[in-house]
């Protein structure tokens, strides 16, 4: 590889200062050689094995809401060698049903939305099933609806509103009774979607604007709009290796707003994550509703709750998560409820670097950073 030129080397050396320095204001309270080692073991982790595989990758960690790691790492625009830093933007693909679940929730907190209510009772327009489908059902892809078929991952063309969208796939048969079996599907989102405008009686992006991302601050998180001139945000890629890198085919995500359609930086991400460790932002028990695994109509636990996955790590320990995989950009969102630590980390490539055996390190190393002030594992 080619020495950066010098505008690129200083944009470099500004990013890297600009890290460096939130890091020192918000390690204070750690220790601060636990939080060097815990550093430099994420660091050589991404080098190691994603960051090679991607043309540009950003990676944050936020402990005890405070972001003690954030680093960008490769390039935003391989032809012009712009570098990706702490403030590039990226497609997030599904962990914008985190997002989206996050503003479901303050609908059902407020009273304005029922769960349990039947889809049509706010969208009328959606074909009766012969079944009926409820919005908690779609937030635990247990409702039945398709995923994409064929190319649809490659739509390009405009949708007007999340309604346009619904026509896609409305018509088309459900894959199985709602509540018998978990099918993942990003169009049950997009139902969610126009659920929740017509129980707020306000456009989905613009409520989710005023009730999820400017409360939490997440100033550098929004919809993905084709076409929107944005200095800050990464071009897209494909291809099988990094010499055969190619820009990715361009995409209109209007359709998916509420189920892939964000772009944001890890560190809102892990600051989003954060706000949803402890009451506060949500009521302890929307928290818990949300992060509880759904089941079956036949009692089989998925290991999925509303807008998010719930397992155990290799260590035993209680996880929440998503992925997201979308055109020209993967990602995945790490909460640590048992030691306060949450990862995001994304790419701008379409195939995904980030293997459960890389991040589940990199969340342990953070682990003992805060040790004194973190709850008690177990």
């Amino acid at each position: 590889m080619k020495t950066p030129s010098s505008p690129v080397r200083r944009a470099l050396l500004r990013a890297l200062a600009i890290s460096f320095a939130a890091l020192f204001l918000s390690a204070t309270a750690a220790d601060r050689p636990a939080l060097d080692t815990a550093i430099g073991q994420a660091r050589a982790l991404v080098e190691k094995h994603i960051a090679p595989k991607v043309p540009g990758a950003s990676v944050a960690v936020a402990v005890d809401s405070q972001v003690v790691w954030s680093q960008g790492f490769g390039y935003a625009d391989l032809a012009a060698k712009k570098p990706v830093t702490t403030a590039t933007r990226f497609r997030i693909g599904s962990i914008s049903k985190s997002l989206t679940a996050v503003g479901l929730m303050r609908l059902v907190e407020r009273g304005q939305l029922d769960l349990d209510a039947p889809v049509q009772r706010y969208v009328p327009e959606f074909p009766d099933k012969g079944t009926v489908i409820t919005t908690r059902q779609l937030a635990g892809h247990l409702g039945g609806i398709r995923h994409y078929r064929g190319n649809e991952m490659l739509l390009n063309r405009p949708f007007a509103d999340v309604r346009a969208s619904l026509k896609i796939f409305d018509r088309d048969p459900l894959e199985a009774p709602p509540g018998t079996k978990y099918i993942y599907t990003t169009y049950g989102w997009t139902v969610i979607s126009a659920v929740m405008e017509s129980a707020a009686r306000q456009e989905f992006l613009a409520y989710m604007e005023a009730t999820v991302l400017r409360p939490l601050s997440l100033t550098r998180t929004r919809a993905d709009h084709k076409g929107a001139i944005d200095p800050d945000c990464t071009r897209f890629y494909t291809g099988d290796a990094p010499d055969k890198f190619t820009p990715a085919p361009e995409v209109d995500n209007s359709y998916k707003w509420a189920g892939g359609g964000y772009l944001s930086t890890p560190e809102d991400l892990v600051r989003f994550g954060s706000a949803l460790l402890q009451p506060g932002f949500l009521k302890a028990e929307t928290l818990a509703l949300m992060f509880t695994p759904q089941k079956t109509t036949a009692g089989k636990a998925t290991d999925y709750g509303i807008g998010w996955r719930i397992v155990r790590d290799a260590a035993g320990h209680r996880v929440m998560l998503h992925t997201g995989g979308s055109i020209g950009g993967t990602s995945v969102l790490l909460l640590h409820p048992e030691t306060n630590t949450v990862v995001a980390m994304v790419c701008n490539h379409s195939k995904s670097p980030f293997a459960k055996e890389n991040w589940e390190p990199i969340a342990e190393a953070f682990a003992p950073v805060f040790a004194s002030k973190t709850a008690p594992r177990r």
